[in-house]
């Protein structure tokens, strides 16, 4: 289920499906590189649905990508309302990130004192602790080193590449021949 979370959050719309609430398009000058956004903090980061996508990216890479994962199920679980629902999301997350047993399993402090009979009386924030372990270990550990990896680099420049237009492109070369001959 947190799969569907997961991919639902790194899906990237583009910018003609993105409308402020008059109609009109969200994607102006003014506002903030998306890289720009990311670089400012990891909360950021997290809630762009392309920033989870290349953060993910680079924790693939550093054998890590679980933490993310964990986090973003967390966050999934904690909008659940349905009890039965809440056991079974709660049960996966448990299963996939925290059990001995778990293919993905997160390394957080108390893991072991979070057993399976909690995961019978579930409720939303019952991950939390463990959660914020893991946000803390992102926030000072991968994210710095995120923001210096050629993936965060290339799409900042990449980003910055988009931005010069084509009109400022000619007109700068029309002035430098104009200037130069």
């Amino acid at each position: 289920m947190f799969n569907r979370a997961v991919s639902r959050l790194s899906r990237k719309r583009p910018p003609s499906d993105i409308h402020d609430s008059d109609g009109s398009s969200s994607s102006s000058p003014q506002t903030p590189k998306s890289t720009a956004k990311w670089a400012s903090s990891l909360e950021n980061l997290l809630e762009d649905p392309e920033g989870v996508k290349r953060f993910r990216e680079f924790l693939k890479k550093e054998f890590s990508e679980e933490n993310v994962l964990f986090w973003l199920a967390c966050e999934d679980f904690k909008k659940t309302q349905d009890k039965k629902q809440m056991q079974e999301k709660a049960k996966e997350i448990y299963m996939t990130f925290l059990s001995s047993k778990a293919s993905s399993q997160v390394n957080v402090e108390g893991q072991s004192r979070l057993n399976e009979k909690i995961l019978e009386e579930p409720h939303p924030l019952m991950f939390q602790k463990l959660q914020d372990q893991i946000f803390n270990l992102m926030k000072y550990d991968s994210y710095s080193r995120f923001l210096k990896s050629d993936l965060f680099l290339k799409h900042k420049r990449t980003e910055e590449e988009d931005e010069e237009s084509p009109d400022a492109q000619t007109a700068a070369k029309r002035a430098s021949r104009i200037y130069n001959t």
